[in-house]
């Protein structure tokens, strides 16, 4: 039987070209809409059956991405204010540290000498100065000398950016958000057991006696473990213990598309053979994908979402006595500085424009959750400085009404919580609604949904992540739309004008902590709290939005 092929449609009233396509059924709560309808722009057959296949081949490459749940903004990230922040003694950061020795020896202890990664003279010159010597000519002048050629100043670089690294993978294994001073100084303990690990292999590379090795040989499996483990297992056995550590689903989904990714890569599924330079090509070829718009991954991606994931795993399967090293540890992706040309918030334009777009959107063929998701949560991110999702994943019993002392009448509270799906700082808070908000219609509009969650339709198993995933990514789309400035964030814009729009008020800094759910810069603001009275307070002097 031969399956009849999708092909262009013309407009029977301007004879343009449209593509009309099913989205399939498994992937409509992600897509947001059930057929996917656009025009082709010709009237041309022949370029018009092009497109059309071109277009195919795009859309069935997104929805292969949506399959795998890729997700751009993953956990992993270089934290945001919002993060508590440890901080960790010299001990503690050397304790961190101290697996790194007998790590180091395990990968060049049979070749020592083609360990030429860290040269041992380098490591006096760590996070000094580049300085110079202080010389005097014969003839009586002075003359600084640089201590440091520029070949091996940039290997100094290189050192400090890998040991910073090794630190930050260190601290994510032991689940620990630390502060900057802790996390150099994790990084400086790190320096320290490679140089001393290089040390004992550049001994045994001029053939000196091993006796000094007894409690490293030790401590350093010499073979592989008796039960061989898969890539796919091994990040279910992993997440069997994240998930009781707190870490989110979208985590685990994360972390899980890699290692598909990874095994379909290296064409097999075995962890124990994996190696250094196997994960070096994985980050190559990652760099060189793109996603479903056609862009190339950017650095950070591959850094933050695939190699923070390979680290992750594969060191937890070290720490447990599944894997003898950690083949990821060693790579990393060069960090990219990205000129800024203007700031990071929607300019007061920028913001009309989206929301008046917002405010005018008819119904069409998506699902209604999706118009609602661009009805409403533009508005409710410009007055609350919400994170997308923690709006996108709003539940109908997250919004009530509340008597609030000053206040001649209730006021509308909307509680952003871990019950509905994922909060960064997995602690719960409490938001007013601001009167512009209540006067447009959205409390009125939470009461009359019949579903629990207003913005998304839950999958089959009644799980959020991808559909919550999908709605970001709608909503991100619809605000490019009208906003195409590369320098702003379709969704995450918001919350940096709301902290902007707010500071203009007069609102206190603590205050715009708690409301946006950043946890406070300084020992002193950690006592107290922010009451719900100041919260409504706040709220009230934000300017209406005039459009």
């Amino acid at each position: 039987m031969v399956l009849a092929m999708s092909r262009p449609s013309r407009h029977p009233k301007t004879g343009i070209f449209w593509l009309r396509k099913r989205v399939p059924s498994d992937l409509v709560a992600r897509v947001g809409r059930a057929i996917e309808y656009f025009s082709l722009q010709t009237r041309e057959p022949l370029e018009a059956k092009q497109r059309h296949s071109e277009a195919i081949a795009r859309l069935e490459a997104r929805w292969a991405e949506l399959r795998r749940s890729e997700l751009d903004d993953v956990p992993g990230a270089a934290a945001d204010a919002s993060t508590v922040l440890r901080s960790l003694s010299e001990r503690e950061a050397s304790e961190r540290a101290g697996w790194m020795y007998a790590h180091w020896l395990g990968l060049h202890r049979e070749n020592p000498t083609q360990q030429r990664f860290w040269p041992t003279n380098l490591y006096r010159h760590l996070w000094r100065s580049p300085g110079g010597l202080i010389e005097r000519r014969e003839d009586g002048r002075v003359a600084v000398r640089a201590v440091l050629d520029f070949a091996q100043a940039e290997k100094v670089s290189e050192l400090e950016a890998w040991c910073r690294d090794q630190a930050e993978t260190a601290l994510a294994l032991h689940d620990i958000e630390a502060d900057e001073a802790s996390t150099l100084r994790v990084a400086k303990a790190v320096a320290a057991q490679v140089q001393r690990a290089s040390l004992t292999l550049a001994a045994l590379a001029r053939g000196e006696p091993e006796a000094s090795l007894a409690t490293v040989r030790a401590a350093t499996p010499s073979a592989k473990p008796a039960n061989a483990i898969g890539l796919i297992e091994l990040v279910e056995a992993w997440w069997r213990e994240a998930e009781q550590t707190g870490k989110s689903d979208s985590t685990r989904e994360s972390y899980m598309n890699t290692f598909r990714q990874f095994s379909a890569f290296l064409g097999h599924d075995e962890a124990s053979r994996v190696t250094v330079d196997d994960v070096r090509r994985f980050k190559d070829h990652r760099l060189a994908s793109r996603k479903s718009n056609g862009q190339l991954l950017s650095p950070t991606t591959v850094k933050n979402s695939d190699l923070a994931g390979l680290k992750a795993v594969f060191g937890w399967g070290v720490a447990n006595g599944r894997l003898v090293e950690n083949p990821a540890v060693s790579v990393t992706v060069a960090k990219v500085s990205k000129a800024k040309l203007r700031e990071r918030e929607f300019t007061t334009d920028e913001a009309r424009t989206l929301l008046r777009a917002a405010a005018e959107l008819k119904p069409g063929r998506a699902l209604p959750q999706t118009f609602a998701a661009k009805h409403w949560v533009p508005w409710v991110l410009a007055f609350t400085g919400a994170r997308v999702g923690e709006i996108a994943q709003m539940r109908r019993q997250d919004l009530r009404r509340e008597a609030v002392a000053g206040h001649s009448d209730p006021v509308w509270i909307l509680k952003i919580t871990p019950e509905a799906g994922t909060v960064k700082t997995k602690q719960a808070r409490e938001v007013p609604l601001h009167p512009q908000l209540v006067e447009l219609g959205f409390p009125a509009f939470v009461e009359s949904s019949r579903a629990e969650r207003l913005f998304l339709v839950p999958d089959a198993e009644g799980k959020i992540a991808g559909p919550l995933q999908a709605v970001k990514n709608r909503l991100g789309e619809f605000a490019r739309h009208y906003v195409d400035d590369p320098g702003v964030s379709p969704n995450h814009s918001w919350r940096h004008r709301f902290c902007t729009v707010a500071t203009e008020a007069g609102i206190e800094g603590n205050v715009i902590d708690a409301i946006c759910g950043w946890s406070a810069k300084s020992v002193g603001s950690r006592y107290g709290s922010v009451s719900l009275k100041a919260r409504s307070d706040a709220i009230l002097r934000l300017p209406w939005i005039t459009l």
